[in-house]
């Protein structure tokens, strides 16, 4: 699978918006490096649930680092990534938004860790599931608290909000999608490297230890993912 699954032919697409200083491309190497992204139980629950194998095509929308994508490729899947940010490297530049691609494009559409950046979150769910000819696999950060919504405004203003499970669920069946599967993952973040991949210092980085104080030992805080698995009603 190539750029070839753009419904004009094209190989990305990028507004004049996203051609613009954009923070995201100087953090890309921060983010393909970083330990919490490389890897985890919930990287390898969203692998496994997207039953990869030779034969299986596959979306990787809003990559990041690429790291789903890295993992269905050596799985043997035919994976095309997507991400607005150029600095990302992915092979098609758009957002979640606005794929692309012809309906069912692809076996499995999948997002991690990224959810809590999309502008409009139904349209993101609604266009991955539109592209997929039937399995979607979402996987981001749980929302917990409002202390914590805003450390992660604090920490990154490119964040728009974290979701509970219930309203993943109501994203995903709104998108005609039958949910077959959730799971919780804990997952703990050293946090100082935690607000130096965003460069969050001073006054604001202060105010993020506090509000994280609670949920913070040893230097990690504790956060929570939600990954879920849905499918396209019959």
């Amino acid at each position: 699978m190539s750029r070839a699954h753009c419904a004009d032919g094209s190989h990305e697409t990028r507004p004049l918006w996203i051609r613009a200083a954009n923070p995201w491309d100087e953090r890309a190497e921060a983010y393909r490096t970083s330990r919490t992204h490389r890897e985890g139980p919930d990287l390898d629950l969203i692998v496994k649930w997207c039953g990869p194998g030779p034969g299986v095509t596959a979306l990787d929308v809003a990559t990041g680092g690429g790291h789903v994508a890295r993992r269905l490729r050596e799985a043997g899947c035919a994976v095309v990534s997507c991400d607005p940010s150029p600095g990302m490297r992915s092979d098609v530049i758009c957002r979640a938004e606005d794929l692309p691609f012809a309906g069912g494009s692809f076996d499995v559409a999948v997002t991690r860790l990224a959810g809590h950046h999309f502008e409009n979150v139904r349209a993101a769910v609604t266009e991955m599931a539109r592209v997929s000819r039937g399995l979607v696999v979402v996987g981001d950060m749980l929302y917990l608290d409002e202390a914590v919504e805003e450390a992660q405004k604090l920490r990154d203003p490119s964040h728009v909000r974290t979701y509970t499970e219930a309203a993943w669920r109501s994203f995903l069946e709104a998108a005609g999608l039958e949910v077959e599967a959730v799971e919780l993952v804990e997952k703990r973040h050293s946090l100082e490297e935690w607000l130096a991949r965003t460069g969050c210092e001073g006054e604001d980085a202060e105010r993020v230890r506090r509000l994280l104080a609670g949920r913070t030992q040893s230097g990690e805080w504790l956060d929570v993912n939600v990954v879920l698995r849905a499918r396209k009603k019959a």
